[in-house]
């Protein structure tokens, strides 16, 4: 209910103050200082902020610095010690009552994991190291912003770091007086958790409101890091690859891969859970994509794992808690906001870009059916989706495709593109054909002003070298003349727009070099080009030939097949 949550947020930061008393002689005994006043001076008399672990004032150096003093709450350590005690009792209780149910469930490694957290939380020396690393991994991310920490003014109880101006996410008000729009501070919120969970591995495990500012500049400002997680690469790429096999409903290969990452017991009969699986799931990912949320995700996955043998680690836990409470606060900054939907672009560039054993298993999974056929729309979707990612390179995804070709062992797939481009080329020459055909006779027959004014806007373009823009007017120009592209060659010119244009709607024509020269060198590719010369030729005299002799359009069979194409041309 919102009036819980409403009383819970308040732990954030707005819970009952300790005296300053007691705040100031903690700090006089910690940095060892005769009186408070010889090293800092309040800004307010009362704190600004107090939490569950300790509360913050405003202050100011004797060099003039403004500073946010954090101050730890008397008595924390030992109420939190006697709380995971009694934790810790009653989840052995608890364990064993899962044994005489045959479950292989630890509560009590959860709340020893739990208890390290907590453990690490209080220990505002070990908040300090974790904030300097966190500014050195995302400090460079555009429109991220990690306060300074005072390092020789922090201990285990107190933590010194610089005052950052802002106001929460959850601000309505204060965020449309500084002009600051909600959806891309959720954006940037989004992309930089993902590029924390996914790339580096080294995560802010609790992102809520309390912990996240908004600067007036319109830059996101982490606070507390207090609450850090850490996932290996191998984690890490197992999370993505679970989401590749989830989209491609391929439970099996899901199954197995919880397996591997010591989710599932060795020799657990995968089947039940396999079918558990295909009848939870696609209920919730048939959902339109604006839809789809973790909390369904995670609840309908959560249901199967309590009810079958699963055994979560810490860092699945950390993940999923970090993507719950994230996708909360978004939604409460923006209703609009779908953190599945806003993390596909991401997703995109990395399984496009990433040169990993696991990642290129992924971008096989998506791209590749298990036949080994080309699914041309999803590299279209991939493409498209990748393009919209902060630090997507699109040379970097043609250089990984060009890799994956001139594998050893991909000969069947050079074979499969063979076909595929010869099949692809002459549906598209003839379909090509037809199209201009279609143009001439509705540029002839179209009023005269919609002609001229779509020559005309050709002619521009031409000219100018904003081609980009240029090329939108034209193309407006020429919608309301010409036939609609048919959805081959629709499919072509979006591949080939968004393999040669980046994020920006440029790219550097002197990236793809290399990547040519690695192509044209190989002898592989060499013969599969004089191969598909040869084959759509043939395709080419027997469209000429019937269309000498009257006859109906050829009807071809697969090019890989073993008559040749003139001989199906000659079978009607």
């Amino acid at each position: 209910p919102a009036e819980y949550l409403e009383e819970l947020q308040k732990l954030q930061d707005d819970v009952p103050r300790f005296s300053n008393d007691v705040a100031f002689r903690t700090v006089e005994e910690e940095l060892e200082l005769d009186s408070f006043e010889d090293l800092f001076e309040l800004e307010f008399d009362e704190p600004v902020a107090a939490a569950s672990i300790g509360q913050v004032y405003k202050a100011k150096l004797i060099n003039g610095d403004l500073v946010a003093l954090k101050i730890q709450r008397p008595g924390c350590e030992e109420i939190i010690a006697l709380d995971l005690y009694i934790l810790r009792w009653w989840s052995g209780v608890y364990n064993k009552i899962f044994e005489v149910l045959g479950r292989d469930i630890n509560l009590q490694s959860i709340i020893d994991d739990f208890g390290e957290l907590i453990y690490r939380e209080i220990d505002y020396v070990a908040e300090a190291a974790n904030a300097q690393r966190f500014n050195e991994l995302y400090a460079g991310v555009t429109d991220v912003f990690v306060p300074k920490i005072y390092s020789d003014l922090t201990t285990r109880k107190v933590l010194t770091m610089e005052w950052v101006d802002g106001v929460r996410l959850t601000d309505q008000s204060s965020l449309r007086r500084y002009g600051l729009e909600e959806s891309k501070l959720v954006d940037v919120l989004v992309q930089c958790s993902l590029q924390q969970i996914l790339e580096n591995g080294f995560f802010h495990a609790d992102p809520h409101a309390g912990n996240l500012l908004a600067c007036a500049d319109g830059r996101l400002c982490y606070l507390d890091f207090g609450m850090m997680s850490y996932a290996t690469v191998d984690q890490r790429n197992g999370f993505l690859l679970a989401v590749v096999h989830v989209v491609n409903k391929d439970w099996r290969a899901l199954c197995q891969l919880y397996q591997r990452l010591g989710f599932i017991p060795e020799n657990t009969n995968l089947q039940p859970i396999e079918e558990a699986l295909d009848r939870a799931l696609p209920d919730v990912l048939n959902a339109d994509i604006s839809e789809l949320n973790i909390k369904n995700i995670f609840g309908k996955l959560g249901d199967i794992m309590y009810t079958y043998p699963f055994s979560l680690p810490p860092f699945y836990i950390g993940i999923i808690r970090c993507l719950g409470v994230l996708e909360g606060l978004a939604i409460q900054v923006d209703p609009k906001a779908r953190v599945v939907s806003e993390s596909y672009p991401y997703v995109a560039s990395r399984v496009l870009t990433d040169k990993s054993d696991d990642l290129q298993e992924a971008f096989r999974g998506l791209v590749l059916t298990k036949e080994g056929h080309i699914r041309w729309d999803r590299l279209e979707s991939l493409l498209d989706e990748a393009k919209d990612s902060s630090g997507y390179d699109v040379s970097a995804a043609a250089d990984l495709l060009t890799d994956y070709l001139l594998e050893e062992d991909s000969e069947q797939l050079l074979d499969d593109l063979a076909v595929q481009i010869v099949d692809a080329a002459d549906s598209l020459g003839s379909e090509t054909i037809t199209y201009i055909g279609q143009a001439a006779r509705a540029l002839a027959i179209n009023d005269e002003v919609a002609a001229v004014r779509a020559f005309r806007s050709l002619q521009e373009a031409l000219q100018q070298q904003d081609l980009k823009n240029a090329r939108q007017r034209m193309q407006e120009d020429f919608r309301d003349v010409l036939p609609e592209l048919t959805p081959s060659m629709q499919r072509f010119r979006n591949i080939i727009q968004l393999l040669v244009e980046a994020q920006n709607g440029q790219t550097d024509p002197s990236k793809f070099v290399p990547i040519v020269r690695k192509l044209v060198q190989e002898p592989r590719i060499r013969n599969m080009a004089s191969v598909i010369t040869a084959k759509l030729g043939e395709r080419v005299l027997s469209r000429g030939l019937r269309a000498v002799f009257g006859l109906p359009p050829p009807e071809f069979g697969s090019a890989s097949g073993s008559t040749t194409v003139t001989e199906d041309a000659l079978t009607y």
